[in-house]
């Protein structure tokens, strides 16, 4: 299965952004969870980032709102975990 590994920078940005807008939370929880199960959900808007995050993953969490995320390789056969990176609005983060 499956499994979120949160990065120390992930942490603080969205501690930041919930202070924010506290509104997010569930917005937040929900894509996690879709997240885990099909990162390539349409609803998520999963797409590969170019530049200097050009190994790097988005995805949607409202208007906003992007989480940067890598695949993380486990055992053969495993589904890839998900190392978060960070959260934050759209200009924040790219």
């Amino acid at each position: 299965m499956r499994k979120l590994i949160w990065s120390k920078t992930f942490v603080r940005t969205l501690r930041r952004a919930l202070r924010r807008q506290l509104e997010i939370s569930h917005q937040v929880e929900e894509v996690l969870r879709i997240l885990l199960k099909d990162p390539f959900t349409p609803q998520l808007k999963t797409h590969r980032l170019k530049g200097k995050l050009r190994d790097s993953w988005a995805c949607s969490v409202g208007y906003d709102l992007r989480l940067i995320f890598d695949f993380v390789k486990q055992e053969e056969g495993k589904e890839d975990d998900i190392f978060l990176i960070e959260i934050g609005r759209h200009e924040e983060v790219y």
